[in-house]
């Protein structure tokens, strides 16, 4: 599996990052998305009147046998799953603005209009409108969002909406039914329910140079699905939907962030507005990344410091550009998001041990993580 997702694959239309289905070439994993396209042209937000019901009559009579956990976690579940459509300005072949419709999905998870969905949802939006399950349309506000993890807080103005239950993803065990509920292709439709099983837990994606634990299924996760839910049987939220494998020859392979890390960074987005984060302040490159930006690296193991942040924790302890970091507490990094992952599992304050290699010696400095500044990436 290691070499499928090595290759990344993404196409953004403004700020609603995904990759339509068509793009599905060998080797690569995309974030299921938004559906998307010029306003007016079958846009998901001109069909959404007439999207048909999820919902049944007849559901109140429905036998045992019929009312299986599938059905019951669709019912409870599926009234907090909403349709976000992200409004943005592209620019056409002759550069002139057009705008642009992306819808994704989102999860409400707290009765006062909090909702949460996935950073690429919203990326860009220069207007939120949050659709329902009930059939009204409000604005969004953005809260806050964190690319890192790929999760943003959605807020509307509104009361008593139907608000989704977490549960515990480090309780969820390999083979267990999994529901996505979500809006693939957009609003047309809306709602829509797929069923299978967890497939795996801890997957690790590498996804722009950044590693990421994901829960795998085989349930059904399109374009659109994005921010959605995925759901045990007990009707309680495990994870937010937000990635697919695509490849030829390869068919049920989703995922989804788990609830917990969900939980975590939603909270702190809530107190904060962003999510704080260690960070040593280089600018670093290995033989792979060298080699995207049209450089030879020229080292046989550790990660080159192309750049030193002013005023960073890298350049309190020492670490100078053309220095090459062999290990982080004596643990080997060898690649871009092997040093990233080490300092990423750390918190703000710690103390880290950082081996280099200068001019063919080795020596030994200590770093004091700090906090990463927002208008920071590195």
């Amino acid at each position: 599996m290691k070499n499928i997702i090595s290759n990344i694959a993404k196409r953004r239309w403004k700020g609603c990052a995904m990759t339509a289905a068509a793009l599905a070439v060998m080797g690569s994993v995309y974030f299921a998305g938004c559906a998307f396209g010029p306003v007016g042209e079958n846009s998901a937000a001109g069909v959404a009147s007439s999207a048909p019901s999820t919902s049944s009559p007849s559901d109140a009579n429905i036998s045992e046998a019929r009312n299986t956990p599938v059905v019951r976690a669709a019912k409870n579940v599926g009234p907090t799953v909403v349709g976000i459509t992200n409004k943005a300005i592209a620019r056409d072949w002759f550069n002139n603005p057009i705008q642009t419709e992306g819808v994704g999905s989102g999860v409400i998870f707290r009765e006062d209009g909090y909702i949460v969905t996935n950073n690429h949802v919203i990326e860009g939006a220069k207007e939120l409108i949050v659709s329902l399950a009930d059939g009204r349309s409000l604005k969004g506000k953005l809260i806050g969002a964190d690319a890192l993890t790929d999760i943003a807080v959605v807020k509307v103005e509104a009361a008593d909406l139907p608000a989704a239950t977490f549960g515990n993803s480090d309780e969820v065990v390999v083979g267990e039914p999994a529901i996505a509920i979500g809006n693939p292709l957009g609003l047309e439709f809306k709602g829509s329910v797929t069923a299978g099983v967890v497939s795996a837990l801890n997957r690790t994606l590498e996804i722009s140079d950044r590693r990421v634990k994901l829960i795998q299924t085989d349930a059904a996760i399109n374009p659109g699905n994005s921010g959605g839910a995925l759901v045990n049987a007990d009707g309680k939220v495990i994870g937010i939907n937000s990635a697919k494998l695509a490849a030829n020859g390869v068919e049920g392979m989703g995922f989804a962030i788990p609830i917990n890390t969900v939980q975590t960074i939603v909270d702190e987005i809530m107190t904060k507005g962003y999510v704080a984060r260690p960070y040593l302040g280089v600018t670093i490159f290995d033989k792979q990344t060298a080699a995207r930006y049209g450089y030879q690296l020229n080292i046989s193991k550790g990660v080159y410091v192309y750049r030193v942040s002013l005023g960073a924790p890298a350049g309190k302890a020492g670490i100078q550009p053309g220095d090459v970091i062999l290990k982080l507490d004596g643990n080997e990094v060898n690649s871009v998001a092997e040093l990233r992952n080490s300092i990423a599992e750390h918190s703000v304050g710690d103390k880290v041990t950082l081996v280099l290699e200068r001019n063919g010696e080795e020596q030994t400095v200590e770093a004091v993580l700090e906090e990463m500044p927002q208008e920071s990436n590195g």
